[in-house]
């Protein structure tokens, strides 16, 4: 199932990509489930990002590793697959792209995931447009 999301901000380029960091990472976490982060290596490739779900009654762990990043014609994007998934999902690949336009940038997010039925990545699919449309007045408020 494909998921994607774009949001325009008003900061250049070169802000955006200084911005994503591990603190910016913290503030695009959702309420729920609770997220632990225990790795944030960055956004290169070979990096590695784990964190911890906390959904009160059981835990899981998410890690993702960075298989490509790249800059240029004005364009930055990283591409991050999961290597150990909650029970939940078989497979994630979630692909940001920042776009430099002429009144700032361009933050897109398109995921591919797939939960092991086509029924239930259907299901999941308004859950995780939730919580990747959360991030949006996140980002905006970061970076104007």
């Amino acid at each position: 199932m494909r998921l994607h999301i774009k949001t325009t901000v008003k900061s250049p380029l070169e802000r955006v990509i200084n911005g994503f960091d591990e603190s910016l990472f913290k503030k695009l976490s959702p309420p729920f489930p609770k997220v632990h982060l225990k790795r944030f290596d960055g956004s290169k490739t070979g990096d590695i990002v784990s964190l911890e779900l906390d959904f009160i009654l059981f835990r899981q762990t998410w890690s993702s590793k960075i298989v490509s990043d790249s800059l240029r014609d004005n364009q930055w994007s990283f591409v991050d697959r999961g290597i150990e998934l909650p029970f939940f999902l078989k497979e994630w690949r979630h692909q940001h792209d920042v776009k430099a336009t002429k009144a700032g940038s361009i933050i897109g997010d398109k995921i591919e995931y797939y939960t092991g039925s086509q029924l239930t990545d259907v299901l999941f699919y308004p859950l995780l447009w939730l919580q990747f449309a959360y991030r949006k007045p996140i980002y905006k408020r970061v970076f104007g």
